[in-house]
């Protein structure tokens, strides 16, 4: 039988798993608390387990993360890891500092089956699902790694978003045991305000996190009609805007906000036109509580498109101003190093040419532990 990742357990799987050993649960909690609070990967370090246990775990359990490709660090403070997933396949993670608050931006998938047009992770293609344990595994890197850059026992982490590359909901079995993992108490004990899934608007599974396990919900509108929409994220031709909206209500009825955050990405000459704006206003309205993220465009040439303007951009959110949405323009951060909003395809390749899947390949850090 091969060696179960300890990374891919919650709290209740770990109970359960400790319990096939013969222990009992409270060595799930110290267990869980060793490998996610303090960091641990190796059970000899872990010195308040029973002997008995550690010496069961060594020969079917293990507590491996992912190597360590490449690490860049942006001018603005910004952190990128690229992490090999296997098989030619890597994703990142990207830790955004800011004065309150410390955000990693974590990956769902290996690449991206959506296929939004004015994102480049989606141009790349997909590959796989990752496994609630790699998804983990960025958290438990990002975090333990931060904490000895710094010099602190102190959480440098505040804030989780689902962001990175891949759709969240169309990896749903391994997403919620890794939203739980965040949320645990014995774990990074993050609040469920502070932990984001965005989606491009999968509606069956927003219904399911409604019930299973409700966090921040962050959707991909990006246009203000169905026509539009169909162009730009292609989704929308399966579960079109009303559909969504009325999954958007539904979701608040459990949501730990008392609003949908809507992610707009400014898109010259294409969605940033002040008619679209009132568009905008008279679709959300009155119907939905929400706050606008407006997001400035990251290009990328397969794309064939352009960042709107600055004076756009703001023009367009003075509109919806006016009309009492609640609007930020979001900043760009880290895209020196390419890894602001829709840039995570990072240093991998499109995946129509399979035979060449990196770009660089730097020497990998195998074994990598925070």
């Amino acid at each position: 039988m091969d060696a179960v990742n300890l990374l891919g357990f919650d709290l209740e799987g770990l109970a359960a798993y400790c319990e096939q050993l013969g222990e009992k649960r409270f060595r799930a909690t110290q267990l869980f608390r060793w490998i996610h609070q303090k960091g641990a990967w190796e059970f000899s370090q872990m010195s308040d387990l029973a002997k008995s246990l550690r010496e069961k775990l060594a020969g079917r359990a293990h507590v491996t993360g992912l190597s360590v490709i490449s690490e860049h660090v942006s001018a603005d403070g910004t952190v990128k890891w690229l992490f090999d997933v296997g098989q030619g396949n890597a994703v990142e993670a990207v830790f955004i500092p800011e004065d309150d608050r410390g955000t990693l931006c974590v990956s769902s998938q290996a690449g991206c089956a959506v296929g939004c047009r004015f994102c480049s992770t989606g141009h790349q293609g997909f590959s796989r699902n990752l496994e609630t344990s790699e998804i983990v595994a960025q958290l438990w890197y990002a975090e333990h790694s931060l904490r000895k850059r710094f010099n602190t026992d102190e959480r440098v982490i505040s804030n989780v978003v689902m962001m990175g590359m891949g759709e969240p909901l169309q990896n749903y079995g391994a997403l919620v045991p890794a939203l739980r993992v965040m949320l645990d108490d014995h774990a990074y004990g993050l609040s469920r305000r502070r932990v984001t899934v965005s989606t491009s608007g999968v509606v069956p599974m927003i219904d399911r996190l409604r019930e299973d396990c409700p966090v921040a919900l962050a959707v991909s509108l990006h246009a203000p009609d169905d026509a539009l929409r169909d162009q730009l994220v292609p989704i929308n031709k399966k579960y079109p805007i009303a559909e969504l909206l009325d999954a958007c209500e539904r979701y608040l009825e459990c949501a730990p906000r008392d609003f949908i955050t809507f992610e707009y990405c400014m898109l010259d000459g294409v969605n940033d036109q002040p008619e679209q704006a009132q568009a905008l206003i008279q679709l959300l309205r009155g119907r939905i509580n929400c706050k606008l993220n407006l997001i400035p465009f990251n290009p990328f040439p397969a794309s064939g498109l352009k960042r709107s303007s600055r004076a756009r951009v703001q023009a367009f959110a003075e509109i919806l101003i006016r009309s009492g949405i609640v609007t930020t323009v979001r900043k760009t951060r880290g895209d020196d190093i390419d890894a602001a909003c829709g840039q995570l395809a990072g240093e991998v390749q499109d995946r129509t040419r399979a035979h060449i899947r990196m770009v660089r390949a730097p020497v990998v850090v195998k074994n990598s532990a925070p």
